[in-house]
Formats: C-alpha cells, structure tokens, sequence
C-alpha cells in the first residue's frame, strides 16, 4: 500500500517555510555544536601548536616550511601558527642536513620556554651549554662544516655575539647578511635570521640566494646606515661537506669587528647558558621582496647594486670601456665563486668585455671543487693561459668571498706588495675618487716596504699595521687612511673598510686605461709590464716572496715560534746572519695611533742593515691545523738587476730563514704547500 496517498498534501508555499524551518534549526544546532567544540579545539590545536614547535626546535630533522615572499611586505596572518600552515618551500636547497638548536643544558635537563615579545612574534629560550674552541681568528671564526654542523655550535656562537654588544648596537636596528654562496650558508642564514629576531633586531637585509660578497657586505653597511652585518665566509679556503666554512661580524661603519669586541664573544661563549630564537619560518632567499613577522621583518635584495652604484662613483667606467674597446684582450677568473654573481654585471654589462672574458663565472656551493684562492698555485689555469704565448694582455683572479684579488699582464705576475705601490701611485690621476690625492697610505707589517717609498715621495702619512684588515678601518674612519694593502692578495681603499678584489682589478685596468688613453687602435699598447718596470725604475724594486706551510701540526708550529722567540730575546743589533748584519729582530707589537689599544706578538722579525727581512707569523685565516708562513724580501735599488727572478735572487735569504726557524725539524715539512 502507497501511504503518500494519504498525506496531506502541501503547498508550495508552506513547503519551502517547512524546508527553511528545518534548515534553520540544523544551522543552530550546528553552530552550538560548532561553539562548544571550538573551545575544546581551540585549546588542544594551542598546545599541539606549541608543542610540535618546541619538538621541531629540538629534532635532528626537522625543516620549517619557509614563508612565501613577495614584492610586498607580507604578514602571516597569525605567525604563532606559521609553522604549521607555511606554504611549500621554493628556495631549492640541496642537502638534508636540518636546522638544529637543541636544548642542552650541564645541569638537570630542561625544555625551551616561549614567552612573548614586543615583536609581535613568539621567542623559545632554549638552554644550551658552552662549546670549546669559538675564539675568532684574524678574521672570524672558522672551522670544518662539520664542526657547524654540530648541535648549537653556530647558535651559540651567534647568541655569544649578541650578548657582547650593546643593545642599542642591534635592537630595532639593521643588519645585513650575506656570504659567498658555499656549502652550508643557506641553512646557516636561517639560524641566524631566526636568533636575530630573537634577540630584538628589527630588520635582517640578506643577499638574494644569501650571496653579498664580503665588500659588498661592507658597502651596503655604509649605504643602508645599518647597525652592522654578518658575513658568511671561509674566504680562501675550500667549501663542501668535508671542508670549511666561516662566520664574522662587521660593525657600523663596515669594517670587521675589533677585537675588543671579539674576545668579548669568545668569553661569552665560555659562559652561554641559553639561545634566543623566534619561532618564525624559513625566509625564501630566492625571491626578492620583503615579508614581516610582528615588527620584525626580512628584506631579501640583489646583491650587486648597491655595489655596483659605489664603484661607478669611483671608477671612471667610461675610461676602462675605451680600453676594452682597444685590441685589448681581458680575461677574469671568478674561481668559481662569489664574484661570478658580480663579473658579467660588472665586466660585461657595464664596461662592454666580452662575455667569454669572464671565466669560472658561475657561483658553486664547493668552487667546483676547487680551492678558491687567487695565486700562482690555485689559479694555475688563469696562470698558463697568461704566460701562453699568444695569451691576454691582462687577466685578474679573486677569492671564495671576493676581497682578495690577484693581477697578471701577458707573461708577467704582480705581486701583492708590488700591487699597493702602484696603484698609491697612479691613483691620483687615474682614479677620480682619489682626485684630491690619497690621505695616507698603509700596509700589513709582513707585506713588502715598496709602499713605503711611494708614501715617502708622495710626502704622504705611512702606517704600519699588523695582518688583520680590521687595523685599517680605525685609520680610515679618523681621515687618516685612502689606499692599503697585504701581501697576501688583499688590496683596497676607504671606499669600504673590507679589502675589495673587484676594486683592484678596476684599479689597475683605470691606470692602463689611463696610460692608453689617447691610443688609436692598431697602435701598440702600454701593458701591465711596462707599467710595472717604470714604478721599479722610479722607486727601486722589493724582491718579495712567501712560503705557506699549511695545515701543520699545532703544537710543531707553535714550539718553533716559541724557540723563534727565544732566539730574538738574546738577539743584539750588529749579529752575523750569514752574510747579512742584523739591524734589529722582534715580535711586532702596535699601538693604535687613534685608540691607543696596543696589539702584541703578531710576527717575529729580523731586519738587516741592508733593508733585508725575515718575518715568522702563524696565520688565523685557516681552519684546521696551523699555517706556518715565512715572508723574505730583499730591497734592490739596481735597475740593472731588476728582472732578475724573485727566488732567483731571494735565495740565500731564503735559505738562511729557513735555517733559521728549522722549520724542518719543528714541523718536518720538507716543501712549502704554497710560494708566492
């Protein structure tokens, strides 16, 4: 039987207010439901959410999502949660090894505790414990990625940085952050944007992909008026999983941190107790634009045009154009590192060098597993191709962060020291940032005194200074201080207060430019030689060379020093070395002439009557073991006798430094890794 038959029948009207009738009351009952159960989810997703945040914190794999970046600035719009509703990552990184600030702790065990900032953004304080060994070399620390790798070692080390400086140094301010593109800077550029933030900075300003090279760091301090910067380098040392990897702090004005403030880090290193961190996501470095978190936010900027602005204020491009535009054949080595991101916008764009004038040009995380340091044994290829017979009329390498620079001419090397000199010299009519003349000039104290005679002739102050550019910048910042140099392939200016390798090369191709300048084409060409043998013709030349021990073994390297040490305490003025007479033989200590603050024991010289010496230094530059380096010049008035071979002519002083140290029975190396 069909019971419809008999229903009431309804119409239409009364149907759809029955349908509303029923909607509605499924609608209340489904907001009350809603209601109650909102509270309940409320509560459990805040305790989950606080809870996976902490676990992620602490987990050996875990990888915060990173926030999406845009051309214009963007707010989570609930950050606390932002690590479980991040979009998924763009930036393409290339390992697995994850982020990991752990909480350690000498004591009992203990968690993180998240409490509230003025941010708007929530900070975990996570315990940690001291780690050995974060006291900074020469420039920065430096050790095996590995060692980075290890739990809170970069954490605590950054944490220790913030804990030495004033809070008006950093909080509400801005730093910049960048580095040379190798292995383990991506993820080392989270950890320090996130305990940034944790520490109260209010701005982080990084390099796209997190490439600044080092002067660019520099300038972009100077431009931005930011409070300081971070650079991640090993500079000259390889990268890669199994090599080395570096982190420093440059201040206010772009220079490196002195080091008042750096043995202030390594002591707080000794002492940290717990790690400010922000919970906030991955940042996408390889997307321009800005994204907010609270207050707190992070710029994401082209690495080179802040840069390249500052050098066409100094340079006149329109000048080194003509000579590239010449039979003038020009070939830069990028090493496979930072300045490959600077050569072709540099080089090619601006100046018009051809675009197979730039080589090794594409920025790799390992160099190419090469070890990128601009000199006559890591750049060999660069090398052959200069001395070739039919090679270019000029070529140029620079390092793994881009302050250090090497210069060739067809068949020819200039050294460093040599390097310095001549530019000082030819910068005042060559160079129009230097059209009123240099302020001063100076040098490391092992690099060559061919400086000073430029100084001396120029009637222009002199300074020298221990290895370490971080003892120009005080010169620098007082007007004392235009044009300096180090032997070891660092040359520069107070446009910045880093040594700079792409300046240099600029430099030298402004004064061939110059001597070339009213050349018609096809007519023969002033070359880096010739520029070169009329400085020595003027000045007399410096015979100059360095042997590099590297990696030996610590306590080897540091018992010859110490016996060196012995030996200049009991040294008197008049001693035979062989056939040379002793002037004088010490530890080289300094005494800031604008601070007063005094440094000590930073080489162990001996100084003939002829001019002659032999320095000893332990470098800081490395990263595992020491470097023994041993510098030999020898003064040469003669132009006779100036293209007589560096080692040719070095030889007796070199074999009687090396007798002299018996280097070969403290550290029993029979070779040098390196001669320059």
């Amino acid at each position: 039987m069909n019971l419809s038959a008999f229903r009431p029948r309804s119409s239409p009207t009364s149907s759809i207010l029955s349908h509303i009738h029923t909607l509605s009351l499924s609608l209340s009952l489904s907001l009350s439901l809603s209601l109650s159960a909102s509270l309940l989810c409320k509560q459990k997703l805040s305790r989950m959410a606080l809870s996976l945040r902490l676990h992620n914190l602490l987990s050996p794999t875990f990888r915060p999502k990173p926030a999406s970046v845009s051309n214009a600035s963007l707010s989570p719009p609930n950050p606390s949660l932002s690590l479980l509703f991040s979009p998924l990552p763009h930036l393409p990184l290339r390992t697995s090894h994850s982020l990991t600030i752990k909480a350690t702790s000498s004591s009992s065990p203990s968690s993180p505790t998240t409490v509230a900032d003025q941010q708007g953004i929530e900070i975990n304080l996570v315990p940690t414990k001291p780690i050995e060994g974060q006291k900074t070399g020469t420039s920065g620390l430096r050790k095996k990625v590995k060692v980075f790798q290890q739990d809170n070692y970069l954490a605590n080390w950054i944490q220790a940085l913030f804990n030495s400086l004033p809070p008006e140094d950093y909080k509400n301010g801005l730093l910049i952050l960048g580095g040379d593109g190798r292995y383990f800077n991506r993820e080392a550029a989270q950890i320090i944007i996130k305990i940034a933030a944790g520490n109260g900075v209010g701005k982080i300003l990084v390099g796209k992909e997190g490439i600044l090279s080092t002067p660019a760091v520099s300038a972009v301090i100077r431009k931005r008026k930011a409070n300081g910067g971070f650079i991640m380098s090993a500079s000259h040392n390889p990268g890669g999983p199994d090599y080395d990897w570096g982190i420093k702090f440059n201040y206010s004005s772009g220079q490196p941190a002195p080091e008042s403030i750096t043995d202030k880090i390594y002591g707080n290193t000794l002492s940290i107790s717990e790690i400010k961190i922000a919970d906030i996501a991955d940042v996408d470095l390889s997307t321009l634009g800005v994204i907010k978190y609270g207050n707190f936010s992070v710029e994401v900027v082209d690495p080179v045009s802040d840069y390249l602005e500052l050098l066409e204020n100094v340079f006149d491009f329109q000048l080194i154009k003509s000579l590239l535009q010449l039979e003038f054949r020009f070939l830069f080595d990028a090493m496979h590192a930072v300045t490959g991101a600077y050569a072709k916008p540099i080089f090619v764009d601006k100046l018009g060098a051809s675009p197979d004038s730039i080589s090794n040009g594409v920025p790799l995380e390992d160099f190419g597993h090469g070890h990128p340091d601009p000199n006559l044994t890591y750049a060999k290829d660069l090398v052959n191709i200069l001395y070739s017979e039919n090679g270019p009329d000029f070529g140029a390498a620079s390092d793994g962060d881009g302050d250090r620079n090497m210069i060739l001419g067809r068949g020819f090397f200039v050294t460093p020291s040599d390097s310095v000199a001549i530019i000082a010299a030819n910068a005042q009519e060559a160079i129009p940032y230097f059209r009123s003349g240099p302020k001063g000039l100076a040098r490391s104290m092992p690099t060559s005194g061919a400086l000073d005679r430029v100084a001396e002739k120029l009637n222009l102050p002199f300074f020298e200074v221990p290895t370490g550019w971080k003892f120009f910048g005080n010169l620098m910042d007082a007007g004392k201080l235009s044009i300096c140099g180090e032997e070891s392939f660092g040359t520069g200016s107070d446009h910045i207060r880093e040594k700079d390798g792409i300046w240099a090369v600029l430099a030298w191709l402004s004064i061939i430019a110059y001597r070339n300048k009213d050349k018609k084409p096809g007519e023969k060409l002033v070359s880096v030689s010739d520029v070169v043998k009329e400085h020595w013709a003027t000045y007399g030349r410096n015979f100059f060379s360095r042997y590099d021990y590297e990696e030996c073994e610590s306590a080897g390297a540091n018992k010859m020093v110490d016996y060196l040490r012995e030996l200049i305490s009991s040294s008197m003025p008049g001693d035979k070395y062989g056939n040379y007479v002793l002037q004088f033989a010490d530890d080289f200590t300094y005494t800031d002439p604008v601070d007063g603050s005094v440094v000590s024991k930073q080489g162990v010289r001996f100084v003939f009557t002829d001019g002659s010496r032999i320095i000893y230094r332990l470098s800081g530059t490395g990263s595992a073991g020491a470097t023994v380096r041993i510098y030999i010049e020898q003064y040469e008035p003669d132009a006779s006798k100036h293209d007589a071979d560096a080692q040719t002519a070095l030889k007796p002083l070199i074999d009687l430094a090396l007798f002299v140290s018996k280097l070969k029975d403290f550290t029993g190396r029979e070779k040098p890794t390196v001669i320059t």
